[in-house]
């Protein structure tokens, strides 16, 4: 082992490691470690990382169903869908380096998660995700807004992957810290998915993809520490991506998959070569000998230090089988992309480094994994929001519902979606802008539903309730197209977990999320936790990002919420009390965020949807959209604007009706003949149900109020985030 000079308590603190920490390493190691070892340790034992002040509350989640074939722990989740087919998905956040270089950070958090699909042997079929960026009213706001989409839109276009859907929201909150969570899904076939665990002593350990460069040292430290004043200087944290390198290595890696050589594939993310090697022999229960100057770099006097840690985009880690490296060496020299052995598996149970024959580093793997820290840190539940005061209607429902709709929350996302390459691939069945996308599985007439929600304001006010409620709109979006929901993926998003209210937050928000997962049979298969989202102390909203899956047997026989026909009747499922708490009216008309959130009636949310699902799967209903935020007024508007034919409400003159976002409810709209038949059906089976309007004509009328042109409600709904992003 190379001499090096004592490491400081100043080199301990910089790599983020507390004095705790760094005492417990002193045990594993039976002595001191040098600075490469100290590094390989701050990344493995960060946040980012190790999780570890939210394992403990993730080891409650449901993660298990018949149709799960392999839940968290792996790069992925997989799920079965039926025919011998698996979907592969997963989100993550890239959130810090969004902030601190919107264009790269954006682009590098497409890229890790497209790898993370397709290391276990899927094809990425469709990308989404979940942006969230502070007032609009900030000064940097547009300026991330500008350059997170078209990071997004860069990366996922030019790889070839189609970006369906996702969400964008504006609030103060997310001023000193944005959002950047992105999703991808992938199909494989059931029996060939691909794991990350070692096997095999004397086999070989291959590194392909692009050459090590000193992009994203410190990476999974960055983004495990709040923002300061200093945020600028951590630019160089930031990774730099490569779309067109990374086509050629989902074509590459698949290629290879397509033979028997591959016995272990990781990728390389966060932590870079540390995180992938040790993740692969601890899973293994091997070791582990690397050759360090073996591995390609692009640039000149790279350290070990530099080349463990760098988090350069592209690349990827594997073990073959013996023999099988030419014939692998021959497939990625075609697709133009580095291909070296680095080193071996071994039966030492040691991660080993070495350097023109020099050991530069020598740490046991299952101590470095196992004696990882794990904290139960203190927390305190969130005080129960006051009751709602009285709410009096500022103006009239249909002028309010033109100021909701041509606002900041409500506003259309055209001109961010209009940017993603949303049918490249030509499997795109369902674009975004409605509850779900809908994207074919190849080559047959059954489909896969996706979609990410989140509503942070309730996770405020009532963690648990936002938990669970996250998860049934996910739940409900799937539902409102007709897909069976089959799983989801999360992006936990907090603040500093040392607080304890903020760790009662994300506690709060894990215990909604598991009893809603249970009731609602949609297990978590997936995830990622990012915290120490806040700047000088100055904490985002609780959001927990939720993705989800589910499945479509007939594609013929699947809903949407544009509005196909004239004559028609709208049909309201579910209950409608009024619920006004922490809604849209009460923030956008009132400046008003009181009040509890609506409560999430999980049994109820089963029962309605079921029934809704089982209306599309007769093939009896094909218009239907889900309630969320703004209610019932704005979801019909929306109805109306997307199939261009106008709508005629009735009802009672109260802005809790129209208005409140009471859960579990949908708007189908149905032709005349069929009415008599759902609503005895409904009636059947104790579901809520009432006619609330029919459509036709050209505008939109309610009650007594002044009707709207649609054409009038659709120009300011399009208008207000192009005059946005165009404005000086």
């Amino acid at each position: 082992m190379r001499n090096e000079p004592n490491i400081t308590p100043a080199q301990v603190a910089e790599h983020g490691l507390s004095e705790a920490e760094y005492q417990t390493i002193l045990n594993v190691l039976g002595r001191e470690p040098n600075l490469t070892e100290l590094g390989i340790f701050s990344v493995m034992w960060s946040e980012h990382c190790s999780y570890k002040s939210s394992k403990f509350w993730l080891k409650t989640l449901p993660t298990e169903a018949p149709w799960v074939i392999c839940g968290p722990g792996e790069n992925a989740g997989v799920v079965d869908i039926g025919d011998g087919k698996a979907a592969i998905f997963k989100m993550e956040s890239h959130n810090h380096p969004s902030f601190i270089e919107p264009y790269q950070g954006a682009a590098t958090g497409v890229g890790g998660i497209l790898r993370d699909v397709f290391t276990m042997g899927a094809r990425p079929i469709a990308n989404m995700n979940a942006l969230r960026f502070g007032a609009p009213e900030d000064a940097k706001t547009r300026h991330l807004v500008a350059g997170v989409v078209a990071g997004v839109g860069g990366y996922g276009n030019c790889v070839g992957v189609p970006t369906v859907g996702g969400e964008v929201n504006f609030d103060a909150a997310y001023n000193g810290n944005i959002l950047v969570n992105a999703m991808t899904v992938g199909l494989a076939d059931a029996d060939k998915i691909f794991y990350s665990a070692a096997a095999g002593i004397g086999n070989p350990v291959v590194y392909v993809g692009s050459k090590t460069g000193r992009d994203g040292i410190h990476g999974a430290t960055m983004a495990s520490a709040e923002f300061d004043d200093a945020t600028e200087e951590k630019r160089p944290t930031v990774q730099v991506g490569d779309p067109f390198t990374e086509k050629l290595l989902i074509e590459a890696c698949l290629e290879l998959m397509g033979t028997d050589a591959i016995v272990a594939i990781q990728d390389m993310g966060a932590a870079g070569l540390t995180c992938s090697s040790v993740e692969m022999a601890d899973k293994g229960g091997v070791g582990l000998d690397l050759d360090i100057d073996k591995v390609p770099q692009r640039e000149t006097g790279m350290t070990p230090y530099e080349v463990m840690l760098s988090e350069s985009q592209e690349r990827m880690l594997m073990v073959l089988r013996p023999g099988s490296e030419d014939a692998a060496k021959a497939i990625f020299d075609k697709w133009q992309l580095d291909f070296a052995v680095v080193g071996r598996v071994t039966d030492t149970g040691r991660f080993i480094g070495r350097n023109n024959g020099a050991v530069v580093f020598d740490i046991p793997v299952r101590p470095l994994v196992d004696e990882s820290p794990e904290y139960e840190r203190p927390w305190v539940k969130t005080s129960a929001p006051a009751p709602l005061a009285a709410v009096t209607a500022p103006m009239d429902h249909m002028a309010a519902l033109q100021i909701m709709l041509a606002g900041p929350d409500l506003s259309s996302r055209r001109w961010v979606w209009e940017q993603y390459d949303n049918s490249v691939m030509a499997d795109t069945v369902r674009k975004p802008g409605g509850d779900a996308a809908i994207v074919r599985i190849h080559g047959s007439n059954r489909g896969l539903a996706i979609t990410t929600d989140c509503t942070p304001r309730y996770c405020l006010a009532d963690p648990h309730q936002g938990g669970a409620q996250a998860v049934a709109e996910v739940w409900r979006n799937l539902t409102a197209v007709g897909a069976r929901p089959l799983a989801i993926t999360d992006c936990l998003n907090f603040g500093n977990p040392e607080r304890p209210e903020t760790m009662g937050q994300l506690v709060g928000c894990i215990q909604g999320m598991g009893e809603a997962c249970i009731a609602l049979d949609f297990p978590v298969v997936s995830g990622n936790v990012s915290l120490y989202n806040e700047t000088h102390g100055q904490a985002i909203l609780p959001t927990p990002a939720i993705g989800g899956i589910g499945v479509l047997d007939d594609l013929e026989k699947h809903a949407d919420l544009a509005l196909r026909r004239t004559d028609d009747q709208i049909i309201l499922i579910g209950e409608t009390k009024g619920h006004l708490g922490q809604t849209i009216y009460l923030r956008q008309l009132l400046q008003r965020q009181d009040g509890p959130p609506p409560p999430v009636e999980l049994a109820v949310e089963r029962h309605n949807g079921d029934f809704v699902r089982g209306l599309i799967a007769a093939g009896t209903v094909d218009t239907c959209h889900d309630l969320s935020d703004g209610g019932l007024l704005v979801a019909a508007a929306e109805m109306a604007m997307a199939g261009d034919i106008g709508l005629d409400l009735n009802g009672p003159d109260d802005p809790g009706f129209w208005f409140g976002e009471d859960q579990g409810r949908y708007l189908l709209s149905v032709p005349a003949t069929l009415v008599d038949a759902i609503l005895q059906q409904a009636e059947k089976r104790q579901v809520p149900a009432q006619i609330i309007g029919r459509t036709g004509g050209e505008t939109l009328t309610l009650n007594t109020c002044e009707p709207i042109s649609l054409s009038r409600l659709r120009r300011s709904h399009e208008a207000w985030l192009p005059d946005y992003m165009n404005s000086n």
